[in-house]
């Protein structure tokens, strides 16, 4: 493969008929509402088993609704992971409640049953598991802490969609499982999100709330303050196609992660992030954990040497002990972890070819 032919980290892949859907919504007229979104939140909802889903118009946005519909708010502490993307944690300041932070599991890199456990105190009212890249967190240790100190468990479930647990669907096992279809996810409407709620009691609130609180039949009675979370019925047409080959983009997905495991599974120096038996993952980004030690250059400088091969990469997400913004402590497997994960090009239409090129150049770096 030659030196010059760059591989993003990620692209959207189009598989079958989004421009139709999106062409037919725009020539409908209904740009805003319209038939795509209802159709996406059933077609959604079977293909989780899910009990009720609502469409919003980010990932950032579900678990605001979330945080909103539970009455997550001052004097509340909600449980989150020191390592993986921010967005839960801003969420929890955004309605006023305190974010506490747990470590990770060295190997899953997902949030520690054991150190939930010590964060819980008389104010925790929810704990919030990130599916890091795909993995799915300990849900059956997660559930079993949440029932005996009666606590909410918001999924986050950005980075896992499809992955299951014990055969469910990742976001359909706590309180509310909370989905983003950002332009790198596994699905994509550009943005977009969904909620998954299992407590059928809670979905009025959350339509109320995710519509500047009116009351559902009488326009502009508003009962509730509240925001503007919907989707757009262009969003929901391009995630109507892009529904209809789940199975061929999980697949590939699969496919994709499968051969990267081959490939660096046995390489020294490299750790592929652990997923547990009674997880099936559909690994959104594809992260290994550097040993600097057997490069010639720490995780950054590795970083730059790859966009020099034509390969962009990013590194892991940072810490919350070293974004000090968040005032984290007590967390060193999320410090270790995040100075030391890089995450390869891990869109579904890579072909063979281009992942083993992307593998072999990061194994010239070893010293």
């Amino acid at each position: 493969m030659k030196n010059n032919s760059f591989i993003p980290w990620a692209s959207p892949v189009f598989f079958g008929k989004e421009e139709e859907y999106v062409a037919d919504a725009v020539s409908s007229t209904w740009i805003s509402d319209g038939k795509y979104i209802k159709q996406f939140e059933e077609e959604f909802s079977n293909k989780l088993s899910a009990k009720s889903i609502l469409t919003v118009s980010n990932g950032t946005t579900a678990l605001h609704l979330a945080n909103l519909v539970l009455d997550l708010g001052e004097g509340d502490e909600v449980i989150v992971p020191g390592f993986g993307f921010v967005a839960p944690i801003n969420m929890v300041l955004a309605v006023g409640a305190t974010p506490v932070f747990a470590d990770i599991d060295e190997e899953t890199w997902c949030i520690d049953p054991k150190s939930i456990k010590q964060c819980i105190t008389s104010k925790t009212k929810a704990i919030i598991p990130v599916h890091t890249y795909g993995n799915v967190c300990d849900m059956d240790s997660i559930m079993q802490i949440a029932k005996e100190n009666n606590l909410y468990v918001i999924e986050d479930t950005a980075e896992a969609l499809f992955s299951t647990y014990n055969g469910k669907m990742a976001g359909t096992i706590g309180t509310i499982g909370c989905f983003s279809f950002q332009a790198t996810k596994t699905i994509t409407m550009g943005e977009g999100g969904a909620v998954a709620i299992q407590d059928e009691s809670l979905v009025p609130k959350a339509q109320q709330l995710k519509s500047h609180g009116m009351k559902p039949g009488k326009r502009y009675w508003h009962e509730v303050v509240a925001y503007n979370f919907r989707l757009t019925n262009m969003q929901a047409a391009l995630g109507c196609a892009q529904l209809e080959s789940a199975d061929k983009i999980i697949e590939n997905k699969k496919r994709v992660f499968d051969i990267y495991k081959r490939e660096l599974k046995s390489e020294a120096g490299v750790s592929l992030q652990k997923f547990e038996k009674k997880v099936d993952p559909v690994v959104w980004a594809i992260a290994i954990q550097i040993d600097e030690t057997k490069f010639q250059s720490d995780r950054d400088g590795i970083m730059a040497l790859l966009e020099n091969s034509g390969i962009e990469t990013r590194p892991g997400f940072y810490d919350c002990a070293t974004l000090s913004l968040y005032g984290a402590v007590d967390i060193p497997v999320s410090e270790k972890i995040s100075k030391s994960v890089l995450s390869l090009p891990s869109s579904s239409n890579l072909t063979e070819e281009k992942i083993i090129y992307i593998c072999n150049e990061l194994k010239k770096l070893k010293v």
